[in-house]
């Protein structure tokens, strides 16, 4: 049948699955708006109108993570284009799964500068998967199917579709393109290991004294987390997660060391120093995880798994890669493992790790007057264990990543690129996702000041999102570093100056608002905020000094740590070990325990 390109991208995104689309309308994408008015007139798809077209790149990011399908955004050229780049970097960095459109002047102005155009395709190339300009409508289909299938196989990212006005309304004779019939010459991801790889990552974790397993967001994105608990209480392996692991494993398990790096548990930065075996899984070797890079884990040999062959030795040179998805491979090396005797022998290990959790716990202050930030998230915790969480980025970040325990999927954060505003929309995207689950957005007062315009849209669709203003008055993490290593010049950082009244602001939107001030109101303000049906911010004010520790300085090592007790210095400098057959403490001279003889 004769049809439009707009009709054959809306009847495509249809076919893929997709119910639900952010976006703003403009000029170069009126054509396919007028489809998406149609659509919804059908019940086809709901579009969610946002306030700004980040709003949207977030939200269907969002939408992914929680989801774990691919996310969809509409914007129009120039400008509308161009707000959806800090989205798409968002995206591009943690490997979230996304499609995005884009309209753009019809194919006579392309290069003319004509009203509105910019040459988005050019601009994204360095943070997407892979992009398309659709230079005929009869190509819509097959592009939208090969979109979909480049931006959810291998490692997970954003595609680019940017549509001329004029490919939206011309007519063709329209073949549809069944999902999963697309196959891409030059593009096999590589799912399964090399079969030669796996017996030698066996050998070593079988001989490993003090192995550590070290997860990354490719861990939840294969959606492996059945096969990592097997290995890792099979084997008595202790687990350490990256910002985007967060959720991979139970962190409530015995076997748990919580987040490692810059923010991360100091057992867990201790364990990573001091282990022998680092098996790494669906992570990147990130700076801020790995801290001074030639001195992280410089007692370990290293497995390292992950579906992306460039990531695969690019910081860290492993003994053992393996290359491949990181459900499969884990599969494999269990259905080997079964084969085998295992006698784990970490429980010294173990002990060992648990002398540093008792010893270096996370604390949560409790100031005399004050709220601490911690407080507000251990209640939110509390109260609310199920929920799923987004996160802006700054101290709250970090102190949510610390305090919170996360199932797979429930955390929610921008990692690799550290975007301030994106917890709200992204909030919006898993709420729209998953309308029956509770769904709590962290954020500070000045990441939130970046889109919260969003909270209009919260207004007009009813979307339930709870909002939680960490409320210091500053730039935390700025304020902290501005302490820390620029003696205390806070360079443009206060936030006090000019700060709304958040609580009246939401209530102009049409959003309920609270403020507490106080830790007499915590408690009843939380339940009162997750009882309310319909949207809510709550703005706690906290003490405005409190600092995030533990914290690894720029340039030092992991076990190199800020914030820890001075009685320990001789132990983070590594002057101190543990025997690893008994456990007994040593000086680094002996080459021998005096306890029971093992070499050290």
């Amino acid at each position: 049948m004769r049809v439009t390109g707009a009709f054959a991208l809306i009847d495509s995104l249809k076919r893929h699955g997709v119910k639900h689309i952010f976006g703003y309308p403009g000029g170069a994408i009126l054509p396919i708006y007028d489809e998406v008015y149609r659509a919804v007139d059908r019940g086809d798809i709901q579009h969610i109108l946002v306030r700004h077209e980040q709003g949207a790149a977030h939200a269907a990011d969002g939408y992914a993570r929680a989801t774990g399908e691919v996310g969809v955004c509409f914007a129009t050229s120039g400008p509308g284009a161009t707000n959806l780049v800090t989205g798409i970097a968002t995206a591009h960095m943690d490997s979230i799964p996304m499609v995005v459109i884009t309209g753009q002047v019809p194919r006579p102005a392309i290069g003319s500068d004509a009203f509105q155009e910019t040459d988005i395709y050019g601009i994204t190339l360095p943070i997407v998967k892979h992009s398309y300009v659709v230079r005929e409508p009869a190509d819509m289909a097959r592009i939208i199917a090969e979109a979909f299938y480049i931006a959810s196989t291998g490692r997970p990212g954003p595609v680019l579709v940017d549509i001329p006005k004029d490919v939206g309304t011309e007519e063709f004779d329209y073949k549809p393109v069944a999902p999963g019939s697309i196959k891409l010459t030059g593009y096999r991801p590589t799912i399964k290991g090399n079969p030669r790889q796996i017996p030698q990552a066996l050998k070593l974790i079988r001989q490993a004294k003090r192995p550590l397993l070290y997860v990354g967001g490719g861990t939840i994105s294969a959606g492996a987390h059945a096969e990592l608990l097997e290995l890792a209480e099979l084997f008595k392996i202790p687990v350490t997660t990256t910002l985007m692991g967060k959720g991979a494993f139970d962190e409530n398990h015995s076997l748990a060391v919580g987040m490692l790096g810059m923010h991360g548990t100091a057992y867990a930065n201790f364990a990573v120093s001091e282990c022998d075996l680092l098996i790494a899984v669906g992570a990147r070797f990130d700076d801020r995880v790995t801290g001074k890079l030639d001195e992280f884990a410089s007692r370990a040999k290293v497995i390292h798994i992950d579906i992306d062959p460039a990531e695969v030795g690019k910081n860290r040179t492993p003994e053992v890669p393996i290359v491949g998805s990181v459900k499969p491979v884990l599969a494999a090396l269990l259905r080997l493992a079964q084969e085998k005797d295992i006698h784990p022998q970490t429980q010294p290990w173990l002990d060992r790790i648990g002398r540093w959790r008792q010893d270096y716990p996370l604390v949560v202050p409790y100031p005399d007057e004050k709220l601490s930030p911690q407080e507000v998230i251990v209640e939110l915790s509390l109260q609310a264990p199920d929920a799923y969480y987004t996160t802006d980025v700054g101290q709250h970040q970090m102190w949510s990543a610390q305090f919170l325990k996360n199932a797979p999927r429930h955390w929610i954060s921008s990692a690799g690129l550290g975007t301030m505003g994106y917890g709200l929309p992204a909030a919006m995207g898993v709420k729209v996702a998953l309308p029956d689950q509770q769904v709590i957005c962290i954020s500070g007062d000045a990441s939130f000041q970046m889109n919260l315009q969003e909270l209009a849209t919260l207004a007009q669709y009813g979307i339930s999102v709870k909002t939680v203003i960490v409320n210091n008055f500053w730039q935390g993490m700025v304020r902290q570093w501005q302490q820390a290593f620029y003696n205390e010049r806070y360079s443009q950082s206060s936030m006090a100056t000019g700060m709304p009244d958040f609580a009246l602001l939401a209530q102009a939107f049409g959003v309920k608002g609270m403020v507490i001030r106080e830790r007499s109101e915590l408690k009843d303000a939380i339940a009162e905020m997750l009882a309310h049906d319909g949207p809510v911010l709550l703005d706690a004010h906290v003490t405005k000094d409190e600092n995030c520790y533990p914290m690894v300085a720029p340039g030092k090592t992991n076990s190199q740590m800020l914030g820890l007790p001075e009685l320990h210095k001789l132990e983070r400098a590594a002057e101190l070990i543990y025997c690893s057959s008994c456990g007994a403490k040593n000086t680094s001279n002996n080459t021998f325990c005096p306890e029971c003889g093992s070499k050290l």
